[in-house]
């Protein structure tokens, strides 16, 4: 047994792409390796990741394949031998099985008596499989764009490899890909160490020879290495706390090798400006970390993440040329935000006509309409219901919520949209409640954003989002496998959340916000509905960690109330546990599976439970139990009470396992078969209505 260490060096990958890839390396690595028999299942291993290369390390390979015997059967005996004599046949099977015709043998199965022989195949040096192999796992790994960098060359990459090592204990292994041979050296920070090569004479000695190289190789050390010199360089100004940014963390941690951190700040009166324009120049286009008082409130100053180490005055130069850029930046946005407020939002509506929301569904003012017809339709069925929504202000902001797309505050970052709407109406005097709506219109924008804070936001962003959706399918831009173009789905799972997570519970089922949205189209209704159940679907097992027979059982209950279904969820999941509920659940399956069986075979159940024709102790009992237990399970149901209701379910266990010991459902005598089929339609009916129990799986 020996390590192994692969490495690919490439020009710098952008660092969205990083992590990914590291993963699916190492998964295709290890898999390979599996599946050449060089390694046992779950053997060690470790992935690493930097800007400029892909590794993986693997403990205990195989110096070679084992020797692998498979039993081959051939032509049957009747056409190996004639007249005691070996056929073609038979001799061209022994050559197949790598066998004298001598060394053939005689089996019978099910067909009769034929040739079989024993073939040896014999294993391959691990170095001579890897070296096969690992230009195909390599070359297999999804890039979302990927390069040719070789003229006349068939290989695409993400960037041009550079470098590869390939060790196995401390022999080079030659794989070859992008017209590199992988050796035993890699390479340094291409600042801090330049061109300098490290030689390496065996797999371990991989993290440590990199960090002598001024790379840290293993990406979490990385991120700690970052946020602890976030910290320490923080605490240089008393009082201040850098902002927590998850995701800035990480993009950092993958455009760096050797990362530092540098202090730098800005004039006060840059904070007059409103912070979301602020933070938002320092972070999405400087990718710099914000400073911030006990209370929360922005400070002059910001962090920077170098990928270098530089002396005091190194890092005078580089922290002038960092506040110089972050100057131009803010006065960029502090002469776009005094600008646009010379037009009026009312006024830009109108110039809404002029912005393209997408060609066959005509502009943002077309969009903006059906936005405010779908809202006013929701905010109806809302009110209707008694949740206090302000509709004026609903559908102003509703008319207004497109028009910060005309700004060029917005054109210049992006990433503002709706956020500089909701701003510009709070400093042009509107409401709260319209502002606010506006501000949150594209919330979520992922399964980590917030749901929008107000009734009215929350119905403007889900109008905004069902119009998108109806819109797509009507022209059958519907999303297909990987491919999501115009982000439907992630519209779908905005809707989703909305419903299920808003401060105030919003009672809209899934049918009619599809509905609202289509119109009067009721097939692309029906359509709109199943995409939003599927996204529910994802949501309750990607979102709130929900196994999949529980969402499929919660489901086939009913999906229209999105807060109702994670209730329900959540509450199968909390009793599953307990011996009598998974009982009682096999009895439901099996209670459905004779059901649909007899179904299936023209056989019809009673058009009730007819008392008289309950002629066994054990059907009597189940049928007089079930129909007590069925009021309190509705009453628990109607407070919903869910985990109560299923425990109370459960408690049918004793009636249910005695039935089906001692009754025969399909009797021969047509009325008592019809009158069980019955009992069995109504237990299931009176109890179905929190979950399909026959969806629960359970061992055995």
């Amino acid at each position: 047994m020996a390590e192994f260490l692969f490495e690919v060096g490439l020009e710098e990958v952008p660092a969205r792409m990083v992590a990914g890839a590291q993963a699916e390396l190492e998964r295709r690595v290890v898999a390979m390796l599996e599946r050449e028999r060089l390694v046992s299942a779950g053997v060690e291993s470790k992935s690493f990741a930097t800007p400029r290369r892909l590794a993986v390390w693997v403990k205990e390979v195989a110096a070679r394949q084992e020797d692998v015997a498979e039993e081959l059967v051939g032509p049957s005996v009747k056409v190996g031998y004639k007249d005691g004599a070996a056929t073609p046949a038979a001799f061209a099977f022994a050559k197949k099985a790598g066998v004298n015709v001598e060394d053939l043998k005689t089996i019978t199965n099910a067909k009769g008596e034929y040739l079989a022989a024993t073939s040896v195949k014999a294993g391959r040096e691990a170095a001579d499989v890897i070296a096969a192999e690992m230009p195909k796992e390599l070359a297999g790994i999804y890039w979302p764009k990927n390069m040719y960098w070789r003229a006349g060359r068939p290989e695409r990459f993400v960037r041009p490899v550079r470098w590869m090592v390939a060790l196995l204990g401390g022999e080079t292994v030659p794989v070859e890909f992008g017209g590199y041979v992988a050796g035993s050296v890699t390479y340094g920070h291409r600042v801090l160490f330049g061109d300098t090569a490290i030689a390496l004479s065996a797999p371990g000695e991989y993290e440590g020879a990199l960090l002598k190289g001024f790379v840290v190789a293993d990406v979490e050390v990385r991120r700690q290495r970052i946020r602890k010199a976030l910290d320490k360089v923080t605490r240089t100004v008393e009082g201040l706390r850098w902002r927590e940014d998850h995701g800035l963390v990480d993009k950092l941690t993958h455009l760096t090798e050797w990362p530092s951190v540098l202090l730098g700040g800005f004039e006060p009166e840059f904070l007059a400006l409103p912070e979301e324009v602020l933070v938002t120049v320092m972070r999405d286009h400087q990718s710099y970390f914000a400073l911030e008082d006990k209370d929360g409130k922005l400070a002059p100053h910001f962090l920077t993440v170098l990928n270098t180490e530089a002396d005091a005055a190194g890092e005078a130069v580089i922290r002038h040329g960092n506040e110089r850029v972050l100057r131009a930046r803010f006065n960029d946005a502090r002469f776009f935000w005094e600008f646009d407020q010379r037009v009026l939002l009312k006024d830009r509506v109108e110039l809404l006509k002029n912005v393209t929301f997408q060609k066959d569904l005509g502009s943002y003012a077309a969009k903006s309409g059906r936005v405010r017809k779908v809202a006013s339709t929701l905010a109806g069925v809302v009110l209707a219901r008694g949740c206090d929504l302000n509709p004026v202000a609903l559908d102003e902001a509703a008319v207004l919520a497109k028009t910060d797309l005309t700004t060029d505050l917005v054109k210049e970052f992006t990433e503002l949209q709706g956020v500089v709407g909701g701003l510009y109406a709070r400093a042009q005097g509107y409401s709260a409640a319209v502002s606010d709506a506006i501000y949150d219109q594209y919330k979520p924008e992922s399964m980590e954003d917030s749901v929008p804070r107000t009734v009215e936001g929350a119905v403007l962003a889900i109008a905004d989002k069902a119009d998108t959706i109806a819109g797509m399918f009507g022209l059958g831009l519907e999303p297909t496998g990987s491919k999501d173009p115009f982000a439907l789905r992630r519209a779908a799972n905005g809707i989703v959340k909305i419903l299920a997570e808003g401060s105030v519970v919003l009672p809209l089922s899934l049918s009619e916000v599809a509905a609202a949205a289509c119109g009067q189209n009721e097939t692309l209704a029906v359509k709109v509905r199943g995409f939003l159940v599927e996204r529910l679907e994802f949501y309750l097992r990607e979102a709130r960690g929900q196994a999949y027979d529980v969402v499929k059982a919660v489901l086939a209950a009913g999906a229209e109330d999105v807060r109702d279904a994670v209730a329900r969820a959540e509450a199968v999941t909390a009793v599953r546990g307990s011996d009598d509920f998974a009982a009682v659940s096999a009895a439901f399956k099996r209670m459905k599976n004779i059901l649909s069986q007899a179904s299936e075979k023209g056989i019809a159940a009673g058009a009730g439970v007819n008392a008289s024709l309950l002629t066994e102790a054990t059907e009597k009992a189940l049928a007089e139990r079930s129909a007590e237990l069925a009021g309190r399970v509705a009453s628990l149901r109607g407070e919903k009470s869910y985990a109560t209701a299923l425990e109370q379910v459960a408690t049918l266990r004793p009636q249910v396992d005695a039935f089906f010991d001692a009754v025969m459902v399909m009797a021969p005598d047509e009325a008592v078969r019809a009158n069980r089929l019955a009992l069995l339609e109504r237990v299931l009916g009176d109890f179905s209505g929190i979950a399909d129990f026959s969806e629960i799986v359970v061992a055995g």
